[in-house]
């Protein structure tokens, strides 16, 4: 059985400057807000900050990454990111025991899921903030535009889709570079 998971991606190597550690390109991530739960965003500064403003955890390093792409994630690829998640939750966080872990990172993974509906190589980010108290999480998606030269060898012709709240700063990832390396795998 098949699913789809966000898997890291690197455009420039600018994540590897603004986080404390970056995951590699290709690793199965999730949002990773949990990683936060325990810190007030904002006593947060440098390269923390950032990595709670807008970083997916990869679960191969448990660095992390500014995007990610939907990816077609075979039952074995998502058995192992969970294993992992597990492993990191129980690790690093402190659950009482291996079924407590699993069941958070089944939750974890389970909610990875399901901002993966789109097709495959669609590009996420993310914006997290607090609100009231609370983490929020809000997801955008990269679209390739519809002209007559959409295509990823031509021009930048990318643009940002606002999926949520409107009034969110528009990035504009190097998009060209992503196509360059799509073409090479």
């Amino acid at each position: 059985m098949s699913t789809k998971l966000p898997r890291t991606l690197r455009l420039d190597p600018s994540d590897t400057l603004i986080f404390d550690r970056a995951a590699e390109p290709g690793e199965w991530a999730v949002p990773g807000g949990f990683e936060f739960w325990d810190e007030d965003p904002a006593a947060m500064a440098g390269k923390r900050r950032q990595a709670f403003r807008g970083g997916f955890l990869g679960l191969g390093s448990f660095g992390w990454s500014t995007l990610v792409e939907v990816a077609e994630a075979t039952g074995a690829q998502r058995a192992a990111a969970l294993d992992a998640l597990a492993g990191h939750i129980r690790r690093r966080h402190g659950a009482p025991d291996d079924a407590a872990a699993r069941a958070a990172a089944e939750e974890e993974i389970g909610f990875a899921e399901s901002i993966c509906d789109h097709p495959p190589g669609t590009v996420l980010a993310l914006t997290r903030s607090e609100e009231a108290g609370e983490q929020r999480e809000r997801f955008r998606t990269l679209h390739l535009r519809d002209t007559p030269h959409s295509r990823f060898d031509t021009l930048p012709v990318f643009g940002i889709v606002q999926v949520d709240d409107a009034e969110e700063p528009v990035e504009h990832p190097d998009l060209t570079k992503f196509a360059a390396r799509r073409r090479a795998e």
